[in-house]
């Protein structure tokens, strides 16, 4: 039997996020998306708005959960200090493809746990993701197989995008949407059971 204040709520829609949190061996209690509005903030950075949309994701859930330990996250491609968003159509995906063409971007996740007591923690993660140059071709492809709906940045490393990343300089769960390293000592350190 598990005790309330052992129970583990993720505050995310994405199913990407409770595969790598499984993948470590943990299996929240209840999976509740929060729904809150991700537009950014006037001269927003996209760190500050991973931030911020994590917490608020988090309190959100919280409101209606209490004695929980509630695990919300956030990801952030940037191209600079330009935010791509989820592609909200094949054009729009596209459009990020050839903006990531043969560059380096950031991938923030911000993680941010609220502990049964009340007491919260945040993190955020940067990773650098180096795209190979993009043939026509390439884009093609990737369009056409519709990996790139729902994806920060218009794709996803741990499926067909693989093929166009030369290289990845931090935590490559980050990428796909939850850092596990930060993430398992965040619990841990929160007293979380593992």
């Amino acid at each position: 039997m598990v005790h309330k204040d052992q129970n583990l709520i993720l505050a995310s829609a994405s199913p990407r996020r409770l595969e790598l949190l499984k993948q470590v061996g943990i299996s929240p209690n209840l999976v509740i998306p929060s729904n809150i509005d991700e537009t950014p903030l006037k001269r927003e950075l996209p760190h500050e708005l991973a931030k911020r949309l994590c917490r608020l994701k988090a309190e959100k859930v919280a409101s209606t959960n209490k004695g929980s330990f509630i695990l919300a996250s956030d990801t952030i491609v940037a191209c600079g200090n330009r935010m791509l968003g989820k592609a909200e159509n094949s054009s729009e995906a596209e459009k990020f493809l050839k903006l990531l063409s043969g560059r380096r971007h950031n991938v923030y996740t911000s993680i941010y746990l609220i502990t049964p007591s009340g007491d919260t923690s945040i993190k955020c993660v940067k990773t650098v993701v180096k795209f190979k140059s993009l043939e026509r071709s390439d884009i093609e492809f990737y369009l056409r197989n519709d990996e790139w709906q729902g994806k920060a940045g218009g794709y996803a490393i741990q499926g067909l995008g693989a093929r166009f990343i030369k290289a990845i300089n931090g935590s490559y769960s980050n990428v796909v949407g939850l850092p596990l390293f930060e993430t398992v000592n965040m619990l841990k350190g929160r007293g979380y059971p593992l």
